[in-house]
Formats: C-alpha cells, structure tokens, sequence
C-alpha cells in the first residue's frame, strides 16, 4: 500500500473511538519493528520523525526512502503514515512535505497566538495543495523529546476553537498535562478541558507522551475525541534494556545485529501492545 496522510484514519478513528499509534522512528530497526508490528496487527500506523531523527538517520529525502522500501520488502498492506513531528518552522514542514512526507506537525506553540495562527496556516495551506495532513499544537507538552523542552501550560479551550476556523488543520495537540519523557509520579491529565476542546474544535484530537499513561486514562482519552497518541520513549526503554541485557551477558559478542535485531523484537512487541490498548488493531 502507498503513504497516506493522517486525515482519513484519524476521522475514522475518532468516529469509530479507537486511536492511532503515532510510533517515533530513529533508525533501520525502529522503521521495521512498527511496520511489522502494525501489518500482523491489521492497524494504520503513524511513523513520527523528528527533526533530530531525520538528520541522525541522514535527512527527509533518506527517511522516506528506507520507509518506501521496507513497505515494497514486506508487502505492507495497513494504512502507513509519515508525519514529521514537531516541526519548528514553515521551511522545515515545507522540506518535509517535499521530501514525501506524508503528515506534518508545525510547533509554533511556543510565538504568541496570532503568530502561531498565522504560521499554522501558512503550512496548511502548503500542506494541503499537496494532499499532505497538518496537526498543530496549542499549548505546552512538559518534558523533554529530541532537545524539545517545556514546562506544561494547558491550552486554552477558545483559542483551540479559533485555530481551527482559522488554519483549517486536521488534527489539534492541545497540551492538557502530558509529559515527553518519563512522568515523575502519576500523570494528570485535564479531561474537563479536553472534552471542552473536543467538542468546540470538533476534529481528532492528539495526545502527546502516551509513554506511562495507564489504561483507564488512555480509553477516557479516546472517548473525549483523542484518536492519535504518540509513543517514544516506551519504545527506547524496550530497546536499550534489550541492547543491555545482552551486552552484560556476553563481553565478546560484537556483531550488531546479534543485539540490534533483539532490540527490534522488544519495540515490535511494545509496539504490538500500544496498539491493542490503543484499539487501532484489525481497523486497517
């Protein structure tokens, strides 16, 4: 199956109250454990790629091409997304969308509202020419992802509401008290503000920093409208302890994949799970 933007799957989430994994990518193992994991789970799949993961894995343009050619090795049949996550400026969701990207995020949560408005929908309108699917954020997701820092400052219900009418976007992050990263104690996420949301926005909803939310907060989530949540760094705690394990255990071992293709496994079973919780699996 070709790349698809985020638009459809996530309209047929959100109708059909299931959610869909946004799975970060950071390199060859990565791409092919959410792409195995997905297609034995019948789910659409979002890649997310940040800016530092792009460049790591060697641009835009190399990305796309190891995805494309991984989807033609395998046969992948289920929805398959690339979405560019928290891209920081216009020119960077432009390189991406002309890379073949499929989805962008633009970030411009951190310039004041009517700059973030105006940025928001310059990539929209970019985006959209070329059939690609724009997610904005309102708001601040706490933590840390890829050098991203923040402290967590709720989004603001009115102007969710005005950023839709005015950007024509696809999909809205409204930061409600998730974190990047690991949480420091339980997380508390602002369900009062994200049904308010939902209903005065009126499109799916994303929630950040799915790593460590439990079970009952997740399916709140997805009943409230959320139909995209992302996953990082349950992923690259799976891996490294997989990596870890073995390298503790044998000092003379030293080809890579005797324990990179381990650390696959642990993602696609990580992978594999989110899913299932997440309700995407046989909705491809």
């Amino acid at each position: 199956m070709a790349l698809v933007s985020m638009t459809e799957m996530l309209n047929k989430a959100k109708e059909e109250k299931y959610a869909v994994g946004q799975f970060n990518i950071n390199n060859l193992e990565w791409t092919q454990a959410i792409l195995q994991a997905a297609e034995e789970e019948k789910s659409p799949v979002i890649l997310g790629v940040s800016e530092g993961a792009a460049k790591y894995m060697g641009g835009f343009i190399s990305v796309v091409h190891m995805v494309k050619g991984l989807m033609a090795s395998y046969g992948t049949t289920v929805p398959v997304a690339i979405h560019l996550d928290h891209g920081s400026s216009f020119d960077k969701c432009k390189e991406a969308v002309d890379a073949g990207f499929t989805s962008v995020m633009i970030d411009a949560s951190h310039h004041p509202f009517e700059e973030n408005i105006e940025i928001t929908h310059k990539v929209v309108e970019y985006a959209h020419a070329k059939g690609v699917s724009v997610e904005a954020e309102l708001g601040t997701v706490g933590g840390d992802e890829d050098g991203v820092i923040g402290g967590i400052m709720y989004a603001n219900p009115e102007e969710c509401r005005k950023m839709v009418e005015a950007t024509d976007i696809d999909c809205l992050a409204p930061a409600l008290g998730s974190v990047h990263g690991p949480y420091q104690g339980e997380p508390n996420l602002g369900f009062k503000e994200m049904e308010e949301i939902s209903k005065l926005a009126n499109l799916p909803l994303v929630l950040h920093g799915g790593t460590g939310i439990p079970t009952k907060d997740i399916q709140r989530s997805i009943s409230l409208g959320t139909a995209k949540i992302n996953v990082n760094t349950e992923n690259q705690i799976a891996a490294t302890k997989a990596v870890r394990e073995i390298l503790e255990n044998d000092k003379v071992v030293y080809d890579p994949r005797k324990f990179l293709g381990p650390a696959r496994e642990a993602i696609k079973s990580t992978v594999a799970g989110k899913i299932r919780e997440f309700g995407s699996a046989n909705k491809a």
